[in-house]
């Protein structure tokens, strides 16, 4: 256990952001930043999901560079069961004119995501203790898909996306119809579909990012509570969840990918 010391307090610490905000012209850090409001950095969240992102950039530039047409190897073969995993799924379920633009993000999201995701299966303390003996750290973080900056920023991310593509392809004046003259077709039914639509355009981002925050939130929970429990039952209770949740970090990705070559597809939908 770290410098907490009881478990509400241990729980506490590990739910803690290290966050970075500037009072008074001077930069100031966590509890300093209660007052900070929107403008409180989490500097873990964006080291950790920066990191990871430069992380499968320069794997799958490598990747790329080495491929060859003979045997591959076994990294190279995993790669290239990932894209061909993609390139089914977004065949399958996008209908819009063309895929080019919509296959890589969708690539780019799964694989980021897996990686945030599987900072989970990393014990607890085991970074955040170190950095903190080594570094100073008070608090560490080290899923940034527990942090709903982070599932919010690529939610919002696709959700501008899909209103570019919706006037991109049926024009400002075909995405406004869209939010007001569906599903029914009356001028006197405006104000009702316009507050029907606007809702269900706006869920969209809403539903994508609660629902990976709160898969993987609750994940790093029940990992922080087997942390407190007595060392030589935390194996047996570590090992079984770890291998389950390792079904909860690729499905989680797998899902807000699907869910965005959908709704990008509904984009591109000219009714």
């Amino acid at each position: 256990m770290t410098a907490a010391v009881t478990p509400t307090g241990y729980i506490q610490h590990h739910l803690t952001n290290a966050q970075m905000c500037t009072v008074d012209g001077g930069i100031a850090f966590n509890h300093a930043c209660a007052d900070a409001g929107f403008w409180t950095w989490h500097i873990d969240s964006l080291l950790f999901s920066v990191g990871l992102g430069a992380l499968f950039l320069a794997l799958f530039y490598r990747v790329g560079k080495k491929a060859t047409t003979g045997v591959p190897g076994k990294f190279q073969c995993l790669v290239e069961m990932v894209i061909e995993l993609i390139d089914s799924s977004v065949k399958g379920s996008f209908h819009g004119r063309s895929s080019v633009a919509v296959a890589p993000l969708a690539l780019t999201l799964f694989v980021w995501i897996i990686l945030m995701n599987t900072m989970d299966l990393i014990p607890v303390d085991f970074v955040p203790e170190a950095a903190s003996r080594i570094l100073g750290v008070p608090y560490l973080k080290i899923v940034p898909t527990t942090d709903l900056n982070i599932t919010f920023g690529l939610s919002l991310s696709v959700f501008a996306l899909i209103v570019y593509y919706s006037i991109k392809i049926k024009g400002l004046s075909g995405f406004v119809k869209e939010l007001t003259m569906q599903p029914f077709n009356h001028w006197i039914m405006i104000p009702f579909n316009f507050v029907l639509e606007f809702v269900t355009l706006i869920a969209k981002p809403i539903s994508l990012a609660l629902r990976l925050f709160g898969n993987m939130y609750a994940g790093e929970l029940i990992f922080i509570l087997i942390a407190l429990v007595p060392w030589w039952a935390q194996s047996a209770l570590y090992v079984p969840w770890a291998i389950f949740h390792i079904l909860i970090v690729l499905l989680q990705a797998f899902i807000f990918m699907m869910l965005t070559v959908v709704y990008l597809s509904m984009a591109h939908e000219d009714h």
